[in-house]
């Protein structure tokens, strides 16, 4: 299945270069692993039945509780299946085993707790994973959460968030990457590698435009095609070509006027005609709602009972029967699924190894500490003081675990869940799902065993006065914020809940050596920021992340997150200042314009002259990097990066976009984490992808004649003097 996207994906990669002959060998050896699967499952399905056909085209959700709680139902299912998120029969007499699928975002998921004291590896939120800019981490977070996965009888893992932020008040913002395709592309793509490799199918999902949770079932984006193919798609196509998921999940919402899992554009043209996709297209759950999706390019209808029928069965035998689905598309549907499990070793999978969850904690806090960024130092607050007298700390649960983000990736870690509190609200069956989890791990805890020479008070941040005075009779006040996001709700605005701002306002009234630390799964605004000396964001740390934040705030860490997402500085400044729809009832019809097109976040900011709080990119170190000596010829770039300083610690190189023929652009290009001693320095080379500096032209991409200026970044906004370069004009058809 792989050999094409390997041969191709590297060609354009390396700017249509020769390829290596170890590249060469790599992609050979993809080629016959597709040939292989391809033969199998042709073969395979030839002998099928059509009642096994269309048995591997839908699939129910194991979960018995709530409105699915019938023992009749439970007493009729296969006795291979593992309560979860999904299951489709497998037709043993032909050597097919049955899928097992468990939402995996984050970790191995454990919904309702219906496995008995059955608890996974919980890792970071993606947002923590993008800020570390270090594919080789998505790698090693994504093959310990599938050799668990494995391990309990998953095969099948629902993972791989790919949209891109559009919207900083979006509630499954936690779950994804970046605002950012090549970013999340790169480390979208690093992660399905990661998960594949340990025998299972991975996904990647919601395909496409996935932006917002409000109406999100009949929530409409409408974007032009070169913006989609310039954003979004882009983000997909790259991680397409690196991970080679055996499976793409399509989205709730609807693109362009129609459902993404119905959508003959998007599935059949962009990725299966244009991308030469050979994988399966699953369903979200509950995104169908006709039989014709399978026509316009839906391969299975996953989580059948959450839609009002099974449309892949009897509706789907009876287009088969009038002609209106052909039986090549029917032989089509079946192989795209055969060749994904042959080729990911579903179909000749031995016992699972056995799993170290030691060594997955240390990768869960591998992505803690890569992942927290710091936003201000002033004064070099930071780290704290080995010999600080007093410290308080101050907010709501510290003294209880740290927080994670709601609904179907939330994870049950070993240690469990300190605090799970019922929050409710908005209709349907998601309600259930918001219930805000706070891992077991304390930050109170973890700073007194990193301090034990300081006094380390504890107020939860109920009372301003209460937490003026502790902050008062101490040397250094610590507040912790946090922010619940959940799948199935938005955020109206920016703002922290509960009156925490004004906790953070009288605790640096009271003591101006006040550090502030986010728990958070978005951006959120700061009205204080200007009193604190330092702020840290720790996104939704996983759970290793109060040690995590221990060893940053102390300096055992040096803090190298940049940030993935911008902070706006005001929801005005958005492209859509307030959510479309926001606040009517579940399932309102609502058209959003994506009238940002391909300049999201950063990109947006730089078109409307907006600066942000704290742009995409941005990060602080307790020590300092320089970057000089850029030379590049527009398809590659080499430049030195120096750690000046006196501390050992990395950086992200940062390479942009800056200007094509004098029209101002800002598009990340490449991007590097580079990890230095004190005094010493290394050159760095990036590939630069070709489409980064192209446009859409309708059937390919178009790189026009003319002047492109490339520019090192602190981040998106701090920039190094530009060089130019004068590039040949260039177009080239789309087939990854």
């Amino acid at each position: 299945m792989r050999g094409y996207y390997a041969t191709t994906a590297l060609a354009m990669l390396l700017g249509c270069a020769a390829m290596t002959a170890s590249a060469k060998d790599q992609a050979a050896s993809f080629a016959a692993a597709e040939a292989a699967a391809d033969d199998w499952a042709a073969k395979t399905e030839a002998q099928m039945t059509d009642d096994e056909r269309f048995s591997l085209l839908h699939g129910f959700m194991p979960i018995p509780i709530g409105p699915y709680a019938d023992p009749e139902w439970q007493a009729k299912w296969p006795k291979d299946v593992i309560p979860g998120a999904g299951y489709v029969a497998g037709v043993p007499r032909l050597g097919i085993p049955s899928q097992r699928a468990t939402d995996a975002s984050l970790g191995v998921t454990n919904p309702f707790g219906i496995r008995k004291g059955d608890s996974a590896t919980a890792l970071p939120a993606g947002l923590a994973l993008g800020a570390s800019f270090n594919p080789d981490l998505a790698f090693a977070g994504a093959e310990a959460v599938a050799s668990e996965a494995r391990a309990k009888g998953f095969n099948v893992l629902l993972g791989g968030g790919m949209n891109l932020i559009r919207d900083p008040r979006n509630g499954r913002n936690f779950e994804y990457i970046s605002e950012d395709p090549l970013l999340s592309g790169v480390m979208g793509g690093a992660a399905v590698r990661g998960a594949q490799s340990a025998g299972v199918v991975s996904t990647v999902k919601h395909f496409s435009l996935n932006s917002n949770e409000t109406n999100r079932h009949t929530w409409n984006a409408e974007i032009d095609e070169a913006a989609h193919r310039e954003s979004d798609l882009l983000a997909f196509q790259i991680a397409i070509e690196r991970g080679h998921p055996g499976s793409v999940m399509c989205a709730y919402n609807l693109v362009n006027g129609q459902k993404a899992c119905g959508n003959d554009h998007l599935l059949n043209t962009v990725l299966k005609k244009d991308w030469r996709y050979k994988g399966w297209v699953m369903s979200d759950w509950g995104a169908v709602s006709g039989a014709d999706f399978a026509v316009k390019g839906l391969d299975q209808q996953a989580g059948e009972q959450l839609d009002k029928q099974v449309w892949f069965d009897a509706p789907l035998k009876a287009k088969l029967a009038d002609g209106s689905l052909t039986r090549d598309r029917l032989s089509d549907m079946v192989r795209r699924i055969l060749r994904s499990m042959k080729a990911n070793g579903l179909v000749d999978a031995g016992p699972a190894p056995a799993v170290d969850m030691a060594a997955h904690a240390a990768v869960a806090r591998r992505i803690a500490e890569q992942g927290i960024v710091l936003l201000k130092n002033d004064t070099n607050a930071l780290p704290l003081a080995a010999n600080v007298g007093s410290v308080a700390v101050i907010g709501r649960n510290a003294h209880v675990g740290v927080l994670s983000g709601g609904g179907s990736s939330q994870g049950l870690p070993p240690r469990g869940w300190a605090a799970s509190i019922p929050v409710g609200g908005g209709e349907g069956s998601i309600g259930a799902w918001r219930i805000e989890r706070w891992f077991a791990g304390a930050p109170l805890a973890a700073l007194r065993e990193a301090l034990p020479k300081a006094h380390v008070g504890f107020d939860p941040g109920l009372y301003p006065q209460d937490a003026a005075a502790l902050a008062a009779r101490s040397d250094v006040a610590i507040v912790f914020v946090s922010k619940y996001e959940a799948e199935g709700f938005d955020s109206p605005d920016l703002s922290l809940p509960g009156n925490q701002d004004a906790i953070v306002e009288a605790t640096v009234a009271a003591n101006p050596n006040t550090i502030v630390v986010l728990e958070t799964g978005n951006p959120v605004a700061m009205p204080w920021l200007d009193k604190v000396k330092a702020v840290v964001a720790a996104w939704y740390p996983g759970q290793e992340g109060a040690a995590a934040i221990a060893d940053v705030l102390t300096g055992k860490v040096n803090p190298s997150g940049r940030l993935p997402v911008s902070f706006p500085a005001s929801t005005d400044t958005l492209p859509r200042p307030a959510i479309p729809g926001y606040g009517t009832p579940e399932n309102t019809h609502v058209t959003a314009t994506m009238n940002e097109g391909s300049d999201v976040g950063y990109r947006w900011n730089a078109r409307t002259g907006v600066k942000a709080l704290f742009p995409f990119g941005h990060g602080l170190s307790y020590t300092r990097f320089a970057t000089d000596g850029l030379r590049t010829d527009g398809a590659t770039a080499s430049f030195t990066v120096r750690n000046s300083g006196e501390r050992a610690g990395a950086t992200v190189a940062q390479l942009y976009l800056v200007s094509r023929d004098g029209k101002p652009v800002r598009r990340l290009v490449g991007f590097q984490r580079v990890e230095l001693a004190p005094g010493a320095e290394r050159t760095i080379r990036l590939t630069i992808d070709p489409r980064l500096l192209a446009d859409w032209n309708g059937t390919g991409w178009t790189i026009a004649k003319g002047d492109y200026r490339f520019a090192l970044g602190e981040d998106a906004e701090t920039l190094s003097t530009p060089v130019a370069v004068s590039l040949k004009a260039r177009v080239w058809q789309d087939r990854s």
